[in-house]
């Protein structure tokens, strides 16, 4: 695997800034997935809304037979929905997507380093007073 990343120019490194980075990368291109099939599925809802009430139309089902077919429809959708809430959740839980957590290390991480810099200097400062 790291060969076929390499090809692509992709580098690994073990440091947490560049795990941060890939870890973003790859929550991007989830939330594009994710925003696809959202618009999938509601492109595929407003079809089949629009079928039902043709079909009611033409008198081939009645209104009665064609609310409980939508009302079904968005029953199953809920319920797939909250399937793949569920699924999301785990997925981004074994690939450590809390950007929150991450963020937060990234800030203490620099706040350690300023400090240090800090220090440095103000050692600086005190060697080149004497």
């Amino acid at each position: 695997m790291h060969t076929f990343f390499q090809e692509k120019g992709c580098t690994f490194a073990s440091s947490n800034k560049t795990n941060v980075l890939i870890t973003s990368t790859m929550e991007k291109e989830f939330k594009k997935f994710l925003y696809a099939g959202v618009d999938l599925a509601a492109a595929a809802s407003e079809k089949f809304q629009a079928s039902v009430s043709d079909l009611v139309a033409k008198g081939k089902i009645s209104s009665e037979e064609g609310k409980k077919m939508v009302d079904d429809f968005f029953a199953k959708s809920e319920e797939r929905k909250a399937e793949f809430e569920s699924k999301y959740k785990e997925f981004s839980e074994k690939l450590g997507i809390n950007k929150k957590k991450n963020e937060e290390e990234e800030l203490d991480e620099l706040r350690k380093k300023v400090a240090d810099l800090e220090a440095k200097l103000a050692k600086t400062k005190t060697a080149s007073a004497k």
